[in-house]
């Protein structure tokens, strides 16, 4: 990794891990359609309103901060993708999980705990969500609500060890069931929302070592 002088505009275009896989399966696996844009790297702790030189320079240090290289990496860049609002949003999209903040299946020998969980959006409205499960071997989830038919999904990078074994559906509410583990063992749940690009995270942890026959 490195820094880019930006001081002039350059446009540093790679192909990530992802693109090149994509590449090498041939020309109707790899076809770029869309298109986004993320600050990864700004910090709006930064944005001082008490700069002394009025409000054109309230992002001045912001503006001055060098910009990082693409990064071939897709699981470590696009984390905080720019969105388009409607022009009177006045406050940015948050996420709210409907549902425990945290699901925790116990030690109780069978296999009858199910947790539903189901999200909404204050500020903005999505018409769906995008659920992933990051460890299938942890818990199971299908679809409880389903979305529309003309739905869409927002990708979600996981890590190299956590993608193969993630489930992914697109809803409005989904059940998480427990599954027999051979050690206590946790994952997460990711929900984002596919049109305003909110997300939010809860922790799933499951205890169930021994099932009675």
């Amino acid at each position: 990794m490195g820094f880019l002088n930006n001081t002039t505009v350059t446009v540093d275009a790679i192909l990530t891990k992802k693109g090149r896989e994509l590449l090498a399966q041939g020309t109707e696996a790899f076809n770029i359609t869309k298109f986004a844009l993320a600050d990864d790297e700004v910090d709006y702790n930064l944005w001082d309103v008490t700069h002394p030189n009025g409000s054109d320079f309230y992002g001045k240090v912001i503006e001055s901060m060098p910009l990082l290289e693409a990064i071939p990496d897709e699981n470590h860049v696009m984390r905080y993708k720019l969105v388009t609002l409607p022009k009177t949003t006045t406050k940015m999209p948050v996420l709210r999980v409907q549902g425990p903040t945290a699901i925790i299946f116990d030690n109780n020998r069978t296999l009858n705990q199910v947790v539903k969980v189901g999200a909404s959006t204050d500020n903005l409205a999505d018409s769906s969500y995008t659920f992933i499960l990051h460890d299938q071997s942890v818990a199971s989830m299908d679809v409880t609500q389903a979305a529309g038919s003309n739905a869409s999904s927002q990708q979600f990078f996981l890590g190299a060890d956590e993608a193969p074994n993630s489930h992914t559906e697109v809803a409005q509410e989904v059940r998480i069931s427990v599954l027999q583990v051979n050690v206590p063992s946790v994952t997460q749940l990711t929900i984002v929302g596919n049109d305003t690009g909110a997300t939010a995270s809860i922790t799933i942890t499951n205890n169930l070592t021994e099932v009675l026959g």
